[in-house]
């Protein structure tokens, strides 16, 4: 839970890093922002795309039926909002996709002083990882949520017409 609310944090080109610079420093070669432009494009686009269709249907349905399709538009528009929480979960995962993750790696070594005995130290070094990350959490939330909002909007219309 608290990785998510890192997305929320101000200033994320101040913690994200690709090849050992800051992201709000780096140049990026065209390879690379051809990749990552083309992720937005196909992630976060559809996830939004699919947000204002739900809430466009919702509104449809609220406008153009009458008192009792209210609970399956208020569905739909609940629908929509929760995509467009997948939506921001995503573009969270899809920042921690494209960039390193630096960490300190500290070791303790003995070397021998020329006396018969021997000197304590530390090294630290930077180590790199770059790890492909897959939008399967996203992708398994927005599964369940679409299953959960499909039998409850059977439900419902099995209450309307019962």
């Amino acid at each position: 839970m608290a990785s998510m609310l890192e997305a929320l944090q101000p200033y994320p080109e101040d913690r994200l890093h690709l090849r050992l610079h800051r992201a709000r420093s780096v140049v990026l070669t065209s390879q690379e922002l051809v990749e990552i432009r083309a992720a937005q494009r196909t992630f976060e686009g559809a996830y939004m795309r699919t947000a204002l269709s739900q809430f466009s249907f919702a509104l449809v349905i609220l406008k153009i039926f009458t008192s009792e399709f209210y609970p399956i538009g208020a569905l739909f528009a609940s629908y929509g909002a929760a995509i467009m929480l997948v939506a921001i979960y995503r573009r969270y995962e899809g920042n921690r996709q494209f960039f390193d993750s630096v960490e300190s790696d500290d070791e303790s070594y003995d070397e021998p002083d020329g006396t018969g005995g021997s000197i304590r130290g530390r090294r630290r070094t930077l180590v790199v990882k770059k790890k492909f990350r897959t939008s399967g959490n996203s992708v398994a939330l927005l599964v369940l949520l679409s299953f959960m909002s499909y039998v409850l909007l059977i439900v419902l219309l099995w209450k309307l017409g019962g």
